[in-house]
């Protein structure tokens, strides 16, 4: 499918499907992606915080300006943002890299889940997402669906709704086949057509890319290059975590109410290591540009912003957050800052708006159009 479109169409088409017809498992991963009924209130599905017409982020309101999302209840709010589904199938699982020493991949801000398919499985067992009471409601609401029973037992065996716990697995197994399908993850912004020979880069674009690339001049490909300068299917992640020293959302914890400090990567049950404490996992950079606010915590409305505060490790004269026009908050956690990786050269005015031209570059063509707003 080449847009969302397209999308909201075909499950609309789903509708008209006889009880007897049957969904492939990328079509009937669509269909509970999109249902609402999955939810407690019946108000909210995947897509309510992953929207395919807003680069798969939670794009409401939700009383914050988008900084985090809404639960199926109207009333309760999360503390991290909802990050993008787009491009998530290629986070490996999350496991410790002995040679590096470093954790890497999984789900989720903190990794918690290994795995797409166990990403999928936990926003409706979540009492302020989407707030199913236990994975036996969950599919007691699949069975109220006669295309659902069937696609089901077409795709994972006529004795798949006996074992509640194979059902549930099934869903969200379902649910990933979806989500690695190409709508979320096309590879056809400006970028890609400019390594294609396809788009030419502006000389701001230009001089954003030698920038970005550049572990001389910035920080950038430190943590967002995995493949290399100018190769194809780059995500702009290297899936590691690490603590940039972003600080608290007191405006969101004003609301969401909140007083513990967010652990990160220590919030991980698999994880025990103190050194591991207030450690986000790096986001991918495509369509960022369009998936305001940043950081974990949504603390930043603009990607100049994000810039500037970055800049601020290296450069004496950033000292002020322009958002605020105050001196930059502390940082939530202190005392494991990547210093070594935020190390870099200091970024003027135009260097600043280069990198930013850049990383608009990472949009893909069907969100192209939100870069206005």
């Amino acid at each position: 499918m080449k847009n969302s479109s397209l999308l909201i169409s075909a499950f609309l088409a789903f509708s008209s499907l006889n009880a007897s017809e049957v969904l492939s498992k990328e079509a009937l991963g669509q269909a509970l992606y999109f249902d609402v009924n999955l939810s407690k209130n019946r108000t909210q599905s995947c897509a309510t915080c992953h929207n395919p017409n807003a680069g798969f982020v939670d794009d409401r309101e939700n009383g914050i300006s988008k900084m985090a999302s809404l639960g199926d209840d109207g009333k309760s709010l999360g503390d991290r943002q909802a990050p993008t589904a787009s491009y998530a199938k290629f986070s490996p699982n999350f496991h410790f890299d002995e040679k590096k020493q470093k954790y890497i991949g999984g789900q989720f801000w903190d990794g918690r889940a290994t795995t797409l398919e166990e990403q999928a499985g936990g926003p409706p067992l979540n009492p302020i997402e989407m707030g199913m009471e236990s994975k036996k409601e969950v599919v007691e609401r699949i069975k109220e669906n006669s295309l659902y029973v069937n696609s089901f037992k077409n795709i994972f065996g006529e004795e798949i709704f006996k074992d509640e716990n194979k059902t549930y697995d099934a869903m969200t197994v379902a649910i990933a086949s979806f989500e690695r399908t190409e709508e979320f993850s096309p590879f056809d912004s400006k970028y890609d057509r400019y390594l294609k020979g396809e788009y030419d880069l502006t000389p701001l674009e230009d001089l954003g890319k030698s920038i970005f690339f550049s572990n001389n001049n910035n920080s950038c490909a430190t943590c967002h290059v995995l493949k290399g300068e100018d190769k194809a299917g780059e995500t702009f992640t290297n899936y590691e975590y690490h603590n940039i020293g972003t600080p608290a959302n007191n405006e969101l914890r004003a609301k969401n109410g909140v007083k513990e400090i967010d652990k990160g990567l220590l919030a991980n049950p698999n994880v025990k290591d103190e050194k591991e404490l207030g450690k986000h996992k790096v986001p991918t950079l495509r369509n960022v540009a369009v998936t305001a606010p940043y950081m974990h915590n949504g603390v930043f409305k603009d990607l100049k912003t994000v810039v500037e505060f970055y800049d601020k490790y290296n450069n004496k004269d950033r000292t002020i957050n322009n958002e605020t026009g105050k001196v930059w908050d502390e940082p939530e956690v202190k005392d494991t800052i990547s210093l070594k990786e935020l190390k870099a050269n200091a970024l003027n005015d135009r260097k600043v708006e280069a990198l930013v031209a850049f990383m608009k570059l990472l949009t893909d063509k069907k969100y192209e159009h939100l870069l206005d707003k």
